[in-house]
Parts: structure tokens; sequence; C-alpha cells
């Protein structure tokens, strides 16, 4: 297991804290005068998707989360359960929406994502960065209310509502950043 230092805690990065995987979701460097600096942290627990708050001082030395990949395949959701297949095994398994976080709204049926183990169970995933949807819910723009950036809303096909410009209809597919949440192009076919 390698050491991490206060540097090194960015967001997205795994650590282990009480034997307890967590991954960093915001980080802060702080220095003031006469003190030495530190690195203020909030993390995610993710066996249970509790949030903690840590702060860490220069010379701390942070165990970093041993955490195996795998890729699966999202299946369904029942009773605030999401359901996957290993693309390996075929073995199912549950994560619940504590443990996904925010990452719950992107998910929607066939989505293959990276499944991250701790001790040989699945405690979170990975969304890949950009993901296809097809626009279900779309007004029809009209003319003359096209400003500079003029964007609309737009449902998506798994709920998700997100802006996307004028010129995008309904039964489109289109690409969104799953780390912002954007609009990113129009789908190729």
């Amino acid at each position: 297991m390698s050491m991490l230092t206060m540097n090194d805690l960015r967001i997205g990065v795994a650590i282990t804290h009480e034997n307890e995987p967590y991954v960093v979701i915001w980080s802060d460097f702080m220095r003031t005068a006469m003190r030495k600096p530190v690195m203020r942290t909030k993390l995610r627990n993710l066996i249970s998707g509790r949030i903690l708050e840590l702060t860490f001082k220069p010379g701390d030395k942070i165990p970093e989360a041993d955490l195996a990949r795998s890729k699966a395949s999202y299946l369904y959701a029942q009773n605030n359960q999401h359901y996957f297949m290993d693309q390996t095994s075929y073995d199912q398994f549950f994560l619940s929406a504590d443990q996904l976080g925010d990452q719950v709204k992107y998910l929607k049926e066939g989505l293959e994502v990276d499944v991250l183990n701790f001790e040989n169970r699945p405690v979170t995933i990975q969304l890949p960065k950009k993901v296809g949807y097809l626009i279900k819910e779309s007004p029809d723009a009209v003319k003359g209310d096209t400003t500079n950036n003029a964007s609309k809303t737009a449902v998506l096909e798994n709920g998700l509502e997100i802006k996307v410009p004028m010129f995008i209809k309904q039964g489109e597919k289109i690409i969104v950043k799953t780390d912002t949440g954007e609009y990113s192009a129009r789908a190729s076919e």
C-alpha cells in the first residue's frame, strides 16, 4: 500500500481512513500567517456513503486505498438499490444510492461502468467521461428567442434535465459530460 502526502489529496483520490475506503470529494489548501499550511478535505465513505471532513498537516502519511477495477453493465434500480452485472463473471450485485452519490442521475440501462472493489467487494462505480442520451422532451425553439449562447431545458431518457442548445430537438441523441452534467455535442449516429 503506497502512502500519500497532504499535497496528493485532490478530488477523486481514494484513501484509507480507519480501515475503510474514502474518496476525496473536495479539498482546499489553506495557509495562514504564522501557521503551517493544512489541507482541508471532505471525504465520502465508499461503503456507507457518509461524508467526513478531515484536515491534514504537512508530514501526515495517508494510506492510499487499494481499489481493484472491473467492468460492469447497469441493469436497473429497485427500492433505492442499483443493480449491475459484472462483465467477466456475469454475477449481479447492487450498490445503494448513498454509495453512488451524484452518479445515480447519469445511470441508464446498459451503461458500461468501471466498478471499484475494496477487499473483493464492489463499493462504488466510475462513470465514463461522456455518455450518450436520447432527448425525451424538448420544447421547440421559437424564432426571436435566440440571444448569445441561447439554450433550453431538455429531459433525457433517464429523467435528467440539462441545458441544451436551441437547435436540439426531441428524439435526437446527445453527449453529456458526466463530471459537470453539461451538454457536450450531438451524438453521431
